[in-house]
């Protein structure tokens, strides 16, 4: 992301609980953040600042929302790599003893499902719609891969 000359000012309410000091580098950082985790709460605390003063950025500077989306989309390709490399690899434990939340993750991707068409469409330039089908497409295919090895062990679907 190129820096942008005319910086979004910031009212003292959007910067409650922020260190003294802001890192200037905290866009990057949060976009970092927010690519790794999808949560922008999350994102925002790490790089040092409080959400609202993301979200003014977001509404104030073109750029800064374009990275946003695009942060947001790779996320979400995690997520479903995830799932994916989860069900082939048979992983379906989350911890030491928890199972891996499936049905929780598939309902993300389908939640989530019109952030990352806008993303993956204004990436590659290509119709909303396109992206839409082909991302319906993977998340039903992971339900029936689910489904398949629930039915496989013996499970009620």
């Amino acid at each position: 992301m190129t820096a942008s000359r005319n910086r979004t000012k910031i009212k003292r309410q959007l910067k409650e609980g922020e260190e003294p000091g802001l890192n200037r580098h905290w866009r990057g950082l949060f976009l970092d953040y927010l690519a790794e985790t999808s949560n922008v709460s999350a994102s925002a605390r790490r790089a040092g600042i409080n959400p609202s003063r993301a979200y003014k950025v977001r509404r104030e500077e073109p750029e800064f929302a374009r990275a946003w989306l695009a942060a947001l989309w790779e996320g979400y390709a995690h997520l479903e790599m995830e799932v994916l490399r989860r069900l082939r690899e048979g992983d379906n434990l989350a911890g030491e003893k928890d199972k891996y939340d499936f049905a929780n993750a598939i309902r993300l991707l389908g939640a989530h499902r019109e952030n990352a068409v806008r993303a993956q469409a204004e990436q590659r330039n290509v119709n909303a719609a396109e992206i839409r089908a082909s991302i319906d497409r993977k998340v039903e295919a992971i339900r029936l891969q689910i489904q398949r090895e629930k039915q496989t062990r013996g499970e009620r679907t």
